[in-house]
């Protein structure tokens, strides 16, 4: 794996853990009065960043923003909360499973194919 992928992988990973955590966070406080929802932003500006080289993806740090609700939408939604729980778990544990196969590769690599 060339260093940039691994830069990526790497910074995805932080943003999909600190995503679960706020995810969670809004989950446990789902019934709280004046509660505000945390969401975590990194995708855009990696994608951007992947295109500029290694310093602009050592740059990229996921960040918590507070969720504002949006024309009479409630702020929090205990079903999309699930669903981002969910979708976020499959994208870590894709890119794990990504990670493994590298590992594995470099293995057999450095076992002659063995």
């Amino acid at each position: 794996m060339d260093e940039i992928s691994a830069l990526l992988l790497t910074k995805a990973l932080d943003g999909l853990a600190m995503r679960a955590t706020a995810t969670s966070q809004n989950i446990a406080n789902a019934n709280s009065p004046g509660y505000q929802p945390l969401r975590v932003t990194f995708e855009e500006r990696l994608r951007e960043a992947s295109n500029s080289g290694r310093e602009a993806i050592r740059a990229v740090h996921p960040e918590y923003v507070h969720a504002t609700p949006q024309d009479g939408e409630p702020a929090l939604r205990l079903d999309l909360e699930m669903a981002t729980a969910s979708q976020t778990a499959l994208r870590y544990a894709a890119l794990v499973d990504v990670l493994n196969r590298q590992m594995q590769i470099a293995r057999l690599t450095v076992r002659g194919g063995q």
